[in-house]
This record gives structure tokens, C-alpha cells and sequence, in this order.
């Protein structure tokens, strides 16, 4: 099998738009602790609730930037592939090094998927490298803050996912012992009716299932937390409508990916039959990809994953339009410490943030992965005033809880 690495430069006999300092004229010395360099960039996996792909970028000023990718295979080949292109920049020109990327991958599939979150990885490490050679939060660079913390909604799981009581009584327990006002649950679980998974249809007894799941929830919680559930893109058009459509009984926050993420036309379809608040946007990718969701208002609320979307400064856009059609922002995350203080950081700089997501909870050493205590408190999470992200890796917990065959960052 061949790897990135072997490969050649695919672009380098063909003229294309190349974004680079060199080819742009750009200056990569600015003065002081703005004149840095980038020497190197790595990857490692953690194998958390999900396999956490963190990324470093060094320079050569010895200051380091972290930043995190969508889980999962793949990104970090990708990452090493896109490392040269990298290398002898100055990392506070975010946007264009951002632009580079996406250009130089170009013909490897850069406007979604796999390659697109290895950028957003790169993008999040740029904001924490370029905060701390500034002296500036990563919150300042996107233009200030809105709100000093950030409301977090809690992603639960029961001990019986399909059994009613069993979901009401998780809802109870995160809501008084742990704290939270906003709470996630998945419905898209087995009712035992089901006949065919393939075909994406709800029979009359799943649906009747799923509301059984949401009264017990919504009842048990009353007024003291906001109550999401996820479909993960499970069910058809018509299927998704007769759901959402049965729900409007309850107090339902949102209704989460109830069709699959392709076909936005569909997803308008849905959206403008109920009155149950429908949310998406963790399969789509860039601005580009929310436009015509946004546009259409083919959802109600829009939920991207920052270290998927193509990271902070692209969030931070796809926010803005919606913003122009009042649509709030509920970001998707299941992220390390990393990747969630990120999403944070850009929480706090737009006026329709809802919440973000943690997806932890049942995960004791979530925050050991970083120095920093107290991350989550009530169902809050304060945006710090350091530099960059404002949060730093233990490398020691890092290297405790590395996938097999990953290798440590070096050190700064």
C-alpha cells in the first residue's frame, strides 16, 4: 500500500493557484514576536470516547500551536501529506494558509470529507500558535466576545437506551447531580418494531416508541433543562415528517439529522412541515456546503462541527450567514478538551450561539487531558483570557492514553 509520503508532489508540474508566501510575495518577517516560522507539524491519536486526533504546529520561535481534527482514520496521513506546504510560513496568516491548503488538496478532495477536517485540525493549532505569539485569546482574533461563558449541552446515553424510564432517569441525573440545563439523547435506538432497517421507514409502533422515549424525558426534566434528541440520519422523507410531526406534542429543543445529510431539499421539506425545531450540519462541510441550508432555511437550528467544518474562522462564517436569516448555532462536537475550547472560543464571538456539545461525560479523565481543572462547571464553560485556546496538553496523559502504534509529540 502506498503511503502519502511516497508520493510526489501531483501539483508540482502543472500550473495551478498557488497560495504560498513565495508565490504570493508575501513578507514572512513582521518584527518582533510576530516574526516566527513554521518548522513542523504532528499529529498523534488518543484513543478517548473517540479516537482524538491532535495536532501540533512548531516554529521556529519555540512556540507551539495545538489543535484537534474530526476523529477517526485517515487525517493524520493527510496532515503529514499537507506538512511541506507548511513549513517556512509565518502561522499568523491563518486565512490564506487556510485558502493554501484547501487549494493545494484541491485534487484530493479538499471541499469535504477526511481532507477538509485535517485542515480544520491545522486551522484550530493556528489560532492557539498565533493567539500566544500576540498575547491574544483566541476569542480576540475572531474579533471579540459576546458572552464570557459558553452554555454546554450534555450528549446523554442511558443504561437502556430503547427503554423510556431508563432515559428519564440518565435525564434526571445529569440535570441534578451533574448540573446541566441542556441535555442531548439519541432516538434513533430499537423499538423492537422495526422490520427493515434498510429502508428507512417508521412504522406507526417505532414512532409511537419514539415519542414514548420523549414524553419520559421531556416529563421527568419539566422546565429545568432543554431537551435535544438525535436521529443520525436515519429515516426517510415521509417517515421523518410523521415523527417530527407526532412530537410537536412535547417541549422538543430540536430534532437532530432526522433525514440523510445529501439531499437539502429534502431537508427543507422537513423542516417546513412541523413545528418541531429541526437541526443539522455536522455532515456538511464549509461555508459553501451550509449556503443553501442556510439560504433555503431548510433548517431551523445549525449545528456544524468546528474541527470538521474546516475550523474557527470558517464556523465563524457559516454563523454569520445564519445569523442574517436568524438562525441560531448549536455546534456540533465530540471532541478531546482540545477541539471543544476551540468550539467555545468561537461560541463566544457570534450573537446566535444556542450551546456546544459534550459528548464526555462518561469519560473520567476528559479533562486530565489537559493542565487546566474545572473546564465544565454547571453546564458552563468559561472562556479563558490566556493566550490562544487559553488550555494546555499534559503530555503525560497524552502518552497514557495514545492508540497503539502512535507515536508522542515532540517537545517544543
Amino acid at each position: 500500500m502506498v503511503e502519502y509520503d511516497e508520493i510526489s508532489d501531483p501539483n508540482a508540474e502543472y500550473t495551478m493557484r498557488d497560495l504560498s508566501a513565495e508565490t504570493m510575495g508575501v513578507d514572512t518577517e513582521r518584527g518582533g514576536t510576530r516574526d516566527a516560522e513554521i518548522t513542523d507539524v504532528q499529529t498523534t491519536m488518543v484513543d478517548g470516547n473517540y479516537p482524538w486526533i491532535l495536532v501540533r504546529v512548531y516554529t521556529d520561535a519555540g512556540v507551539v500551536g495545538t489543535g484537534e481534527s474530526y476523529w477517526g482514520g485517515g487525517d493524520t496521513a493527510i496532515i503529514e501529506r499537507m506538512r511541506p506546504f507548511l513549513v517556512g510560513e509565518n502561522p499568523l496568516d491563518i486565512d490564506r494558509l487556510y485558502e493554501h491548503l484547501v487549494q493545494k488538496m484541491s485534487g484530493e478532495g479538499s471541499i469535504s470529507g477526511k481532507v477538509i477536517s485535517a485542515i480544520s485540525g491545522i486551522e484550530i493549532a493556528l489560532h492557539d500558535l498565533a493567539g500566544k505569539l500576540v498575547d491574544l485569546p483566541a476569542y480576540q482574533l475572531l474579533g471579540g466576545k459576546y458572552r464570557d461563558e459558553v452554555r454546554v449541552y450534555c450528549d446523554c446515553h442511558a443504561g437502556d437506551e430503547a427503554e423510556p424510564d431508563s432515559n428519564a432517569e440518565e435525564a434526571a441525573r445529569v440535570v441534578d447531580e451533574l448540573g446541566y440545563d441542556a441535555i442531548k439523547f439519541d432516538l434513533d435506538v430499537p423499538s423492537g418494531h422495526g422490520k427493515d432497517r434498510a429502508n428507512r421507514h417508521l412504522r406507526g409502533p417505532e414512532i409511537e416508541h419514539k415519542a414514548a422515549i420523549v414524553e419520559a424525558v421531556t416529563e421527568r426534566v419539566g422546565d429545568d433543562a432543554d431537551v435535544a434528541f438525535d436521529c443520525h440520519w436515519s429515516y426517510s422523507t415521509g417517515s421523518a415528517k410523521r415523527l417530527a410531526r407526532r412530537l410537536e406534542a412535547y417541549d422538543v429543543w430540536w430534532l437532530e439529522d432526522p433525514v440523510p445529510p445529501e439531499n437539502h431539499d429534502a431537508q427543507r421539506e422537513v423542516t417546513a412541515s412541523t413545528a418541531t425545531p429541526i437541526a443539522t450540519g455536522e455532515n456538511v462541510y464549509r461555508t459553501h456546503g451550509n449556503r443553501d441550508l442556510i439560504e433555503q432555511e431548510a433548517v431551523d437550528i445549525v449545528a456544524p462541527d468546528i474541527p470538521r467544518v474546516g475550523g474557527m474562522r470558517e464556523g465563524q462564517k457559516i454563523a454569520n450567514m445564519a445569523d442574517m436569516y436568524y438562525i441560531p448555532v448549536a455546534m456540533h462536537n465530540v471532541s478531546s478538551p482540545v477541539g471543544t475550547m476551540a468550539s467555545a472560543q468561537l461560541a463566544a464571538t457570534i450573537p446566535n450561539s444556542l450551546a456546544v456539545e459534550f459528548h464526555s461525560y462518561q469519560l473520567g479523565w476528559w479533562e486530565d487531558l489537559v493542565e487546566q481543572d474545572d473546564l465544565i462547571v454547571d453546564g458552563r464553560m468559561a472562556i479563558p483570557e490566556e493566550p490562544g485556546l487559553g488550555i494546555d496538553l499534559d503530555l503525560d496523559v497524552v502518552a497514557e492514553n495514545m492508540v497503539e502504534g502512535e507515536t508522542l509529540f515532540d517537545e517544543a
